[in-house]
């Protein structure tokens, strides 16, 4: 009897370990391919789609439309980074003051998004499951150590972009424009783009079709940051446009 126990605990850990090996190769090998390759879908976007299927929603589409930096205003890029994370261009993927900042002021660490920079919401977002455990938040570490050694700032931008959620079932800045501002996303206002990063925090809560007085608050607070960074020359200084 021991000896099975030992047999087939033995079979689990090779097993485990098999898991653990595939998933990481996969997640390398997607790290090294969008390198250079369009984005196809998210893991964010499967796990909406997943949910609304279980939830007998047939009727949403996770959906996104992929375009490259030249194809975006550069006022969204700018908008997001005053919104979300200005200090995108010089750190290496985790801003230690805030992570300090947050694990001081919320021992029960359930404000972590308050921490995380563009390329760890990329890495969630591209890569792992939505949610605020610890352990999503180790493999989420693990890749954004990844994206900022093989891919550049830009690139890291450019996916933040076209997966990140501005609404019900709208992924990417492209899709959003089209669906909110019917154009394309190169021709987003400095104001549309401040309006977009504004429910970026959570665009189910938030809408850009149906801003509230806290959205629009939110969207004239990022319109003065984007001008205190010295807008679209702020792109050009760090080679992002």
């Amino acid at each position: 009897m021991r000896k099975r126990k030992g047999r087939l605990l033995q079979k689990l850990k090779a097993w485990g370990l098999r898991v653990v090996l595939s998933l990481v190769g996969i997640w390398l090998a997607g790290i090294v391919a969008f390198a250079f390759f369009p984005v196809p879908f998210s893991a964010v976007m499967v796990e909406r789609q997943l949910s609304a299927w279980l939830k007998g929603d047939f009727a949403y589409v996770a959906h996104s439309d992929w375009v490259d930096m030249d194809a975006i205003s550069p006022w969204m890029p700018l908008a997001a980074l005053a919104a979300e994370d200005q200090k995108f261009p010089t750190h290496w993927g985790f801003d230690v003051e805030a992570i300090s900042s947050v694990l001081e002021n919320e021992p029960g660490a359930r404000q972590i998004r308050g921490a995380s920079t563009l390329s760890q919401q990329t890495a969630k977002n591209v890569f792992l499951w939505d949610g605020r455990s610890w352990i999503r938040k180790g493999l989420e570490a693990g890749i954004t150590v990844g994206i900022e050694t093989v891919w550049t700032k830009r690139r890291i931008l450019t996916v933040y972009l076209n997966v990140a959620e501005f609404g019900n079932g709208v992924f990417g800045v492209e899709e959003a424009s089209q669906r909110f501002f019917h154009k394309p996303a190169s021709k987003l206002t400095q104001s549309e783009a401040a309006l977009l990063a504004a429910v970026l925090p959570n665009p189910h809560q938030f809408r850009v079709n149906a801003p509230s007085s806290y959205v629009l608050r939110r969207q004239q607070w990022i319109l003065r940051q984007m001008r205190q960074l010295g807008g679209e020359g702020f792109l050009r200084r760090h080679k992002l446009d």
